[in-house]
């Protein structure tokens, strides 16, 4: 074997070596790749994944806000045709007029004086535009007298110092009571559904 076919065989060694070394790092490299490639898959779906959560979160907030502003804006506007409805029946309780006024304005002050005591001094106040009816109404009573004005829609408000007794028989206070006990029908009736 001469040195020339020993030089050969080392080359030819060395060549498959550094063949069979170029295979394996071709092979590792591509492992590595298709690791890298899966890797990068996996975290692009994590991304849209937290994205699409994102996305239904903010537009479940935004529904959510969207019906909220509804819901307000309804009982908003409930809330405004309520007192223009309230504004109209006391506009209807203020104008009153001729019998009406008067059985209401009797019935409230007979009901009043049933607080006081027979021998009581009643100071008796009401509507400025009602004086005259209801010092008209007092002369059916001793020791009752018209005491000046109260600001209401009518009806009277009488006092006695001796009992310290104060009855507010006012078309308002009644307005309010029947208003407050009525309101959910009345809401119910306005906005059927």
């Amino acid at each position: 074997m001469t040195l020339e076919t020993v030089v050969e065989d080392i080359k030819e060694q060395a060549r498959a070596r550094a063949e069979e070394v170029r295979e394996e790092a071709e092979a590792e490299a591509e492992e590595i790749r298709s690791e890298a490639e899966a890797d990068a898959e996996e975290i692009r779906e994590e991304i849209l994944e937290d994205a699409d959560r994102q996305i239904a979160q903010e537009r479940e907030q935004k529904l959510s806000s969207a019906k909220l502003e509804a819901k307000q804006a309804r009982l908003e506007a409930r809330r405004e045709v309520l007192q223009s409805v309230r504004a109209d029946v006391e506009d209807e309780v203020a104008t009153l007029s001729g019998d009406d006024r008067e059985e209401l304005t009797e019935a409230l002050l007979t009901v009043a004086a049933e607080e006081f005591g027979s021998d009581a001094s009643v100071s008796v106040y009401g509507r400025g535009d009602d004086q005259e009816l209801i010092e008209e109404l007092l002369t059916e009573y001793d020791e009752y007298e018209y005491a000046g004005e109260y600001d209401c829609l009518g009806g009277i408000v009488a006092e006695s110092d001796e009992s310290r007794v104060r009855v507010k028989n006012t078309f308002d206070s009644i307005l309010d009571e029947v208003w407050e006990d009525n309101l959910r029908e009345i809401s119910d009736r306005l906005f059927e559904q």
